[in-house]
């Protein structure tokens, strides 16, 4: 799975990296990034790809009771072209999900030691992410939830999940604005192969998602 994460990047550098035009309306790095906050994200509205805001927690736009969300954060790429809450979204609602690295708990004999991970060659990248409209009334949500997989090779010994960062090459096209079928969908995201990685370990300051400063990310000695 994947709970936290981090965006510490400039704006020009975003817009550069994944070919913005127009500017990231309230755009704030962030040290510390958590289910329920908002969250930067990408979309192809058609037209051209725009960068905004959506809360981290996935809202369908059928359910009942907004609350929901918290126990959506993650959805496994493994089943999400057949379940209710996101084969639709699989077909239609992609979004790229912006980061700098994320971080992931390993178990340990006495504890639960916090590391960050970062890709090798690449400062910026996009987990791959769907999202939904929800409204009751006046009231809307726009809400997103991120594609997790088995680990690979190098996250196997951190976790059994890690979330799905997708290649450079497949950003645009994860986010094509044309509808496809929930199954292809899945199929594309099976023939990732994700970029080589690196990790370290980190204090549990990062454990409170009200810390937020560079105390998140300084290594351990």
């Amino acid at each position: 799975m994947c709970g936290r994460y981090t965006l510490l990047a400039e704006e020009v550098e975003i817009l550069r990296e994944f070919g913005l035009s127009s500017p990231i309306k309230n755009y704030e790095a962030s040290y510390n990034i958590a289910p329920g906050q908002n969250v930067l994200a990408i979309i192809h509205d058609g037209e051209e790809k725009r960068a905004g805001y959506l809360k981290w927690g996935l809202v369908p736009s059928w359910a009942k009771d907004p609350r929901i969300g918290y126990k959506m954060i993650n959805a496994r790429s493994e089943t999400a072209d057949q379940k209710p809450s996101f084969k639709d979204l699989m077909a239609r609602k992609r979004c790229l999900i912006v980061a700098d690295s994320f971080y992931e708990w390993k178990k340990t004999d006495d504890s639960n030691q916090p590391k960050r991970i970062q890709l090798q060659d690449r400062r910026l990248f996009a987990f791959a992410g769907l999202w939904d409209k929800w409204q009751q009334g006046d009231e809307q949500l726009f809400t997103c939830t991120m594609l997790t997989k088995d680990a690979n090779d190098f996250m196997r010994d951190i976790h059994h999940r890690m979330p799905i960062i997708l290649p450079k090459d497949m950003e645009d096209e994860w986010i094509t604005p044309r509808q496809i079928q929930p199954a292809r969908a899945k199929q594309f995201i099976q023939q990732i192969n994700m970029d080589e990685m690196k990790a370290y370990d980190v204090d549990t300051y990062v454990n409170a998602a009200k810390n937020n400063d560079e105390a998140c990310i300084a290594p351990l000695n």
